[in-house]
Formats: C-alpha cells, sequence, structure tokens
C-alpha cells in the first residue's frame, strides 16, 4: 500500500496512483488526520474518501505506532494514550474507542486497532505488560466497532495488531489472542522497528503458523523489496512502507538490478533508461543522467519521478508474486529474485 499519510501520497497525484501506477489501496493514518486538517473538516467534505476524491479502497493506521514514536510527550494508562501534539504542543488523549469514531468518521476501508508498539530491544516484562495492554484495548476496540455504524453508506473492516516484541511465547500468544477476537484481518505489529532483518523473519514466520488462513495478513511498516518477497514466502499478503517514496526523495531509486543512488556522479554522463523493459514511463522516457541532474538540483520534478518510478516498481513486484504464486512457480523464482533486488548498481 503506498502512504498517503496526510490524504496524500508525496508527490503524486491520485489520478498518476490509479491510471500509471495502478494502485488498488492506499495508506493514510489517523494520528495525523486527526490534528490536521481534523476530524470536524473531513465530516464536512464527506470523509476521506470525497475530501481527496480517492474512490479506491483507504487503510488507516490507529496512530499508535506515531505516539510510540512520541516517547518523550505522551503517557501510557488503562484508559488509553494522552500525548502532546508534534504540531503546537496541545494535549489530547487516544483511547480505543475514539481512535473507532475518529476512523468512521475518516470513513476508511480497513481501520486499525488502537495498540502499543513496544521498543526494540524490550525486556520480557515490559513486552508482556505492553502486549497484554495492547489486548485490553483490542477487547475495546472491537466492542466499539460492532456497536457503532459506518458514516458513509460503505462497510468497514477491523484489524487487530498482534504484539509480543521478539518472544516467541508471547508472539504466540499474541497470535491466539487477536485470532479469538473474530476482527476482519489481522496485522503483525511492532517489527521493523530496529531488529535485524533475520529476527523480523522468524517472528513472522512465527506468527503466520498460527493466524488463520482465511483472513488477510498484514506485516505493518515493511519494507525493501527483499523485505516483501522474503516475508511474502513466510505467508503476509499485505504491506505498507514509506521506503519507496522517501527513499526516492533522497535519490535512491529500486530496479529489477538492484538499488541505484541516481545522485551518484557515474550516472551524470548516463544517457541510457533505467529499465527499457519495465513498465513505466519513467523508465523509457527519461535518462538516468537527465534523473541524475534534477534530483542533484533539487527540482521538484526529479523527486516526483522518482516516486512514480519506486512506487510502479513496488506494485509491479507484488504483481509478479500474485502472478508466480498463482502459477506455483514462487518458491524457486524468489530467493534469486531477492538476492537481485538488494544489490547496489
Amino acid at each position: 500500500m503506498p502512504v498517503g499519510t496526510l490524504g496524500t501520497v508525496k508527490g503524486v497525484s491520485q489520478d498518476e496512483l490509479i491510471t500509471n501506477i495502478k494502485a488498488q489501496i492506499i495508506l493514510a493514518n489517523t494520528y495525523h488526520l486527526y490534528l490536521r486538517p481534523g476530524c470536524k473538516i473531513i465530516q464536512d467534505a464527506g470523509g476521506l474518501h470525497e475530501f481527496m476524491k480517492w474512490e479506491r479502497p483507504i487503510l488507516t493506521d490507529s496512530g499508535g505506532y506515531q505516539i510510540f514514536s512520541l516517547s518523550d510527550n505522551r503517557k501510557l494508562e488503562e484508559e488509553g494514550a494522552h500525548f502532546k501534539s508534534h504540531l503546537d504542543g496541545s494535549k489530547h488523549l487516544f483511547t480505543p474507542e475514539n481512535v473507532v469514531e475518529t476512523q468512521r468518521i475518516l470513513g476508511s476501508d480497513i481501520m486499525m486497532l488502537l495498540d502499543e508498539c513496544p521498543p526494540y530491544p524490550s525486556t520480557y516484562e515490559y513486552a508482556k505488560n505492553s502486549m497484554q495492554l495492547t489486548h485490553r484495548w483490542a477487547k475495546r476496540g472491537r466492542k466499539a466497532f460492532l456497536e457503532s455504524e459506518p458514516l458513509y453508506g460503505h462497510q468497514q473492516a477491523q484489524f487487530g495488531i498482534i504484539q509480543g516484541g521478539t518472544y516467541e511465547d508471547l508472539r504466540i500468544e499474541s497470535t491466539r489472542f487477536m485470532t479469538d477476537q473474530n476482527f476482519e484481518g489481522l496485522a503483525i505489529g511492532g517489527l521493523s522497528v530496529g531488529e535485524p532483518n533475520d529476527l523480523m523473519y522468524e517472528m513472522t514466520d512465527l506468527n503466520t503458523d498460527y493466524m488463520p488462513k482465511n483472513k488477510a495478513r498484514y506485516l505493518m511498516g515493511v519494507g525493501t523489496p527483499a523485505n516483501l518477497l522474503e516475508c511474502v514466502a513466510r505467508g503476509i499478503d499485505m504491506f505498507d512502507c514509506v521506503m519507496p517514496t522517501r527513499n526516492a526523495r533522497n535519490g535512491m531509486i529500486f530496479t529489477r538490478m538492484g538499488r541505484v543512488n541516481i545522485r551518484n556522479a557515474k550516472w551524470k554522463n548516463h544517457h541510457d533508461y533505467l529499465d527499457t523493459d519495465f513498465p513505466s514511463d519513467v523508465c523509457s522516457k527519461y535518462t538516468m543522467s537527465y534523473i541524475h541532474h534534477l534530483i542533484r538540483n533539487s527540482e521538484i520534478f526529479g523527486l516526483v519521478l522518482a516516486s512514480i518510478h519506486n512506487l510502479t516498481f513496488y506494485l509491479w513486484l507484488m504483481e509478479q508474486v500474485r502472478e508466480h504464486i498463482a502459477n506455483d512457480t514462487f518458491g524457486e523464482w524468489y530467493p534469486k529474485m531477492a538476492q537481485q533486488l538488494d544489490e547496489k548498481v
């Protein structure tokens, strides 16, 4: 899912996302939209879909991760998460109930539960207490969801979030608990927060062994193209990550041959295209020397081109994944592809 935190994927229009990038769903963030522009404005606009003119599905994160990142400006209690706005220092409270209410107002197709994301590394005691708080919040959030109705005439789904740090018994316990709450889908949280890739893969593999096979499995905040392939191999269906657009704005372009740092001087006089066989106008129309020139000079068009390319590449890669799974060739295809994608060009 391309990340559109504030109701926009940075540097890329909604028309571009649909027509060329072919995004099926995007992610927006409850925390940021709650603070600005605020629930009243979005509700008066008719919901987030109407506000941003996006007719396809939207998933909204609960804001739990953003509150986690405000470690110096938040306090977690049984009631919920007290925090200070990063914009103006104003004080706010997120509870499992009002996060559901906010996401009803946003009108997202998939809403995430309020959870606590423990840091890495965490002690066993901290991870367990954190997980148990997330579980208690989950019961309240599920109740609030089931006792409320959508506002804009379309159904909404709610996903639970599995926690437990990097401790196997806690991960298993949390997966079983979230499965028992009968959410419409399940997410794996608390990974991609600084732990080594091998540990992320190990925890993901463990979680999916206990997750229902007939519901969507979402690994939050992941990752590189190679991460995606490795985690699909371990049973994951859905991903989100700011990496395609954030890295594009810093000059990193993802290709089938590996990662390209387009800012490097080696591309200054390189008048070939990124990948003439790749289904993207960026690859077949604009040379690497031109994109190098734009990005080195901080031209907005260069950042837009790189963002469009990376998002197109990510969604193309997931299309390839689906085709290989359907053809029963994924197992033999992905290891070599993952290794290739991780190379520096």
